[in-house]
């Protein structure tokens, strides 16, 4: 591997902080070509400076995460399941919805960690074929029920 100058650190500091920036912002930020940057990243990814890219999720509004669990169930109804999701006091609303998911779970935690412990905890039910997780990152549009 190369030696790094500042020109990579430059990019390494930058995508640090903002790892979705488009190559284009990158590039006029550092003050290269887009074709002189995107070899630069190739070859900090390429030699494994770059390890990946990631959403680092942390405390959300509130201090809580928000996050849907979509379940396919082995079968409908799969008993028991619904009495296991009423006793977490994070499930705030579970929806029975048709099409290739079952169960839609709307859950609020106060932690990642928490978050994938419910998640096996659901998971593991005999009942449960697949569940897939999905954190809301905001919420653009909420309108309160009369």
């Amino acid at each position: 591997m190369r030696e790094l100058d500042a020109k990579d650190r430059d990019i390494l500091g930058i995508l640090s902080k903002e790892a979705r920036i488009p190559l284009k912002t990158l590039a006029g930020r550092i003050g290269l070509s887009r074709s002189a940057t995107s070899e630069r990243v190739a070859s900090l990814e390429n030699s494994g400076v770059i390890r990946g890219y990631r959403a680092d999720i942390g405390q959300m509004d509130k201090g809580l995460i928000c996050a849907f669990l979509l379940v396919t169930l082995i079968r409908t109804p799969s008993i028991g399941i619904l009495d296991q999701l009423a006793r977490y006091p994070e499930v705030r609303r579970v929806s029975s919805v048709s099409g290739q998911l079952d169960l839609i779970v709307e859950i609020e935690v106060p932690s990642i960690d928490r978050l994938n412990t419910l998640r096996d905890l659901i998971a593991s039910h005999g009942g449960v074929e697949d569940l897939t997780t999905a954190i809301v990152l905001r919420r653009d549009i909420e309108r309160a029920v009369d």
